[in-house]
């Protein structure tokens, strides 16, 4: 069946893991994730693999070997179209709502290195400036990993230097769970952002590319 949305019973799926994030919640429930969450979500990255490509789902399990926060679920379920490694398209579901977001989320030191030598350089840095500049200007969020400081090396009045702080960056934009969400008019909103993000994902492709390090 083709996607009509997310019903009701995905939210209150997340709020009832939220308030009691467990394994025998998670058993108890698993019939409501899987038909009120993972199958639609599934059906809409379906959809829009036409356009954007295909999309991975991430597994409802956090990796808690190395967190102080041992909660065993993610309290969302979100998917992640791959342009270039860790550069991409994102959608997300949870007891918030709907959010999207496009970019990269995560870098190794190489790929910081060429980010900050594009920005640096008018040629490259100027079209990433309008570009993010038109995201935030139609009600996008900026968002990643980022220095509170200067990075070394440059200094504090460059032109750019808020782009300069970024280790990752992407921009995003979060729906509340209102009518809309449960038909399917979120595959028009998840599009028109993505369309949106377009953009910066080129240019991160462009200058940022997958990593020539091995990651740890």
């Amino acid at each position: 069946m083709g996607f009509s949305g997310f019903p009701d019973e995905a939210f209150l799926f997340y709020e009832g893991l939220e308030a009691d994030n467990s394994k025998t919640y998670f058993a108890q429930h698993k019939h409501l994730y899987e038909e009120a969450v993972r199958a639609p979500m599934l059906a809409l990255t379906e959809e829009l693999a036409a356009e954007f490509g295909p999309a991975h789902l991430f597994r409802p399990y956090r990796d808690v070997r190395f967190a102080k926060d041992k909660t065993p679920y993610k309290t969302h379920q979100g998917a992640f179209v791959e342009v270039m490694p860790a550069i991409g398209l994102y959608v997300e579901i949870s007891a918030a709502g709907l959010s999207t977001a496009g970019g990269v989320y995560s870098t190794a030191a190489d790929q910081v290195a060429r980010y900050r030598a594009a920005v640096d350089e008018d040629v490259s840095g100027k079209p990433l400036e309008s570009i993010t500049g038109a995201l935030t200007g139609e009600g996008y969020e900026l968002r990643g990993d980022r220095l509170k400081t200067r990075p070394r090396g440059f200094e504090e009045d460059h032109p750019r230097i808020e782009l300069l702080r970024h280790r990752s960056l992407y921009a995003g934009m979060r729906f509340e769970p209102q009518e809309w969400v449960h038909t399917a008019r979120v595959r028009e909103r998840v599009e028109r952002t993505w369309r949106a993000y377009g953009p910066l994902v080129e240019w991160l492709c462009a200058h940022v590319r997958g990593s020539e390090l091995p990651r740890r």
